[in-house]
């Protein structure tokens, strides 16, 4: 491969990196501030995009809407029959009600679209602008090997200038998608532990995403019922981020550990309720009922 950037000529790669700089996304595609993205904010930028991640949430993100567009062609389907059943019997009333209905999931069924197509147009941007980033990093590594010229050196300033601009859309990309990933409404189900929990214990649990965070306590009844002080929190999912569960036991004024967990959020893009049961122990003898709902 070295051998075929040698016979490559000086003009040609400052042509080729001229050409990288001059696509970058933010010529070709309007992005809202860094301010709007939760990953973008002030101090929360990091310049390390992560294609394989951003691939596998695309990926589940596009299968969950496709599940919820499916569901409600479905749904347009059934309603349009009885749409047509109730017009030849003439009950009026019923008619324009079904009537109402069926434009209401039309129109949910074309945000549904727009939603995935904007989706499919942000990932296609991204694999763009990653293709354009490791074509100019092979450059580089390709003219830091040959000798030295101020042409060559001129060449390594461009194509560092590149990767530096295909980095930064990249990350402003994965922003703007951040912005598509919708919302997760996570349920507390309460703790499993057979013989582990005992009548008057209590625990705190504590859930964080990211910057986001949901601490409750808990507490085990004579009947052992459990009671909480919260039952649902919404979370914004991220593209980097898991889920990241610690269960302590409260005694008193001491707290004890139970232990400490992380959850991929990979497989919540679904339109159907998740079960989460999380083995807060080593061996199982403590778990954690969660259901997420996207």
């Amino acid at each position: 491969r070295s051998c075929s950037f040698t016979g490559f000529s000086t003009v040609q790669s400052r042509k080729l990196a001229k050409s990288l700089s001059r696509s970058s996304v933010r010529s070709r595609m309007s992005l809202k501030p860094p301010k709007a993205y939760n990953s973008l904010q002030k101090g929360a930028l990091i310049w390390d995009p992560k294609p394989l991640q951003v691939k596998k949430i695309f990926e589940a993100l596009k299968k969950g809407l496709n599940e919820y567009l499916e569901a409600h062609q479905a749904e347009l389907d059934y309603l349009s029959g009885r749409h047509k059943d109730t017009k030849r019997n003439s009950r009026l009333a019923f008619y324009y009600d079904l009537d109402k209905q069926i434009r209401s999931v039309e129109r949910y069924i074309r945000k549904l679209e727009f939603h995935i197509s904007k989706v499919e147009e942000l990932y296609e941007a991204y694999c763009i602008q990653c293709r354009l980033r490791d074509g100019a990093t092979n450059m580089k590594q390709a003219f830091s090997l040959s000798p030295s010229t101020k042409a060559s050196r001129e060449s390594l300033v461009e194509l560092y200038k590149n990767v530096q601009e295909c980095t930064e859309d990249m990350c402003f990309i994965e922003g703007a998608l951040e912005v598509h990933l919708g919302e997760f409404h996570v349920k507390m189900k309460g703790l499993v532990g057979f013989a582990r929990l005992c009548p008057g214990d209590q625990y705190e649990v504590f859930v964080r995403l990211g910057r986001q965070k949901w601490r409750l306590k808990g507490k085990i009844e004579t009947d052992d019922s459990q009671t909480w002080d919260e039952e649902e929190k919404i979370f914004i999912p991220n593209l980097h981020e898991k889920f990241e569960i610690k269960v302590t036991e409260l005694r008193g004024l001491a707290t004890i550990l139970v232990g400490v967990v992380t959850c991929d959020s990979i497989n919540f893009f679904t339109t159907k309720p998740q079960a989460i049961v999380v083995d807060i122990t080593e061996l199982g003898t403590i778990k954690l009922r969660l259901e997420v709902l996207w």
